[in-house]
């Protein structure tokens, strides 16, 4: 069982700033890839970004790219999620997963979300 407890979100202005973590519990994370996903009102929930277990490869959907950058520690069992030149349409609930299988395999472990809201 791993447990996932996002923080960092709030309220910033258009092209500013954030810095999302993502605390995990127990002894085993770096076994689990993890993964960035927002979710807007009324919108389905959206992939963001992905790290592998080692954290030397990672991957972002398009509309984050070059703007946000996924990382992790794992000797602090922390991932993070740099949210840079944030514009409105950033705006969502943020949440982080742990994935135990390869790419494309089901999240098994889901935090409950941080809120990230953009004024323009």
């Amino acid at each position: 069982q791993v447990q996932l407890v996002e923080s960092g979100g709030g309220l910033v202005q258009a092209g500013g700033s954030l810095r999302l973590s993502c605390a995990a519990s127990g002894r085993t994370f770096s076994r689990y890839a993890m993964g960035w996903f927002r979710q807007a009102p009324g919108k389905d929930r959206d992939f963001v970004a992905r790290i592998n277990r080692s954290g030397g490869i990672t991957y972002y959907s398009d509309s984050v790219k070059g703007r946000f950058t996924i990382s992790r520690d794992n000797a602090k069992n922390t991932m993070y999620l740099q949210m840079n030149s944030l514009k409105p349409e950033d705006t969502a609930v943020y949440y982080c997963a742990a994935q135990s299988g390869g790419w494309g395999t089901e999240y098994d472990y889901w935090g409950q979300g941080t809120q990230v809201t953009v004024s323009s």
